[in-house]
Order: structure tokens, then C-alpha cells, then sequence
């Protein structure tokens, strides 16, 4: 058994499917069935209407960049040895923002509303440039 992971969230039954898919390079989202908006990160209810009527649908893969921070020292292992990295907010194209890491994006390149796609470093959703080939 390896080291204990800090950088992924423990699955649980709800989000076992979540962590499942993305293990296979899919972006699974939460949309709720009475009002139609999706949300993300997966809660069992809709954070707008508070309905329980939500199911999982796979976004796109498509993001727009609304916010970003590089980060040059973090002491919590494993991300000491991961710096400098680029923590950033994405608005995902079906509506949700998420919380995610920049991939393969130089920090004199990044914009406000610059166009990026997802792509998954061990099991974990991150995203890079659209149109950069994704592995």
C-alpha cells in the first residue's frame, strides 16, 4: 500500500462515481431535473432549489479561466514538491465554476477568460490551453 494521498478527497458512496470516472477521463457534473441548472462540486441536492432530484451527466471538458493564482511555496505534502503550480477557478461550459489546478500554461499566457479544456493527472481533473493534445 502507497503513501497516504492529501491531494484527492477520500471517495465516499456518494462520490465514488465521480472519482470513477474521472480515473477514466471523464468530468462527471450534477444537474438538477426541477430547475435545470448544473452544479458542481456533486452534493446530493441542488444547491439553487434544494431539490433532490439531481442526477450526473458528463460535462464537455470545455472551461473558460476566471481567476488564477500561481503558488511558489506551499509546506503541506504532497504540494511542497509540486511548486511552483497554478491554482485557478474555471467557468465550465455548462455553467458551473470549479475549482481546479493549470496544466501545460505559461504564467505571461494566462488571461481572464482564456478558452481551456480538461485532462486528468492521476485520476484528478486539471485543465490546460484548448486545443493542446490532452493525455
Amino acid at each position: 500500500m502507497g503513501a497516504a494521498r492529501y491531494d484527492l478527497p477520500e471517495p465516499d458512496a456518494f462520490t465514488r462515481l465521480y472519482w470513477a470516472a474521472a480515473a477514466e477521463g471523464r468530468l462527471l457534473i450534477r444537474r438538477c431535473a426541477d430547475c435545470g441548472r448544473a452544479h458542481h462540486y456533486p452534493r446530493e441536492f441542488c444547491p439553487y432549489c434544494w431539490s433532490e432530484r439531481v442526477g450526473w451527466e458528463e460535462a464537455s471538458g470545455r472551461a473558460t479561466l476566471y481567476t488564477w493564482s500561481t503558488v511558489h511555496r506551499n509546506d503541506l505534502p504532497p504540494f511542497g514538491e509540486r511548486t511552483p503550480y497554478t491554482a485557478a477557478v474555471v467557468d465550465l461550459a455548462e455553467g458551473p465554476r470549479m475549482m481546479t489546478q493549470l496544466v501545460e500554461c505559461a504564467e505571461a499566457e494566462l488571461a481572464a477568460g482564456m478558452p481551456l479544456r480538461v485532462t486528468f493527472r492521476e485520476g484528478n481533473p486539471v485543465f490546460g490551453p484548448e486545443g493542446e493534445s490532452r493525455s
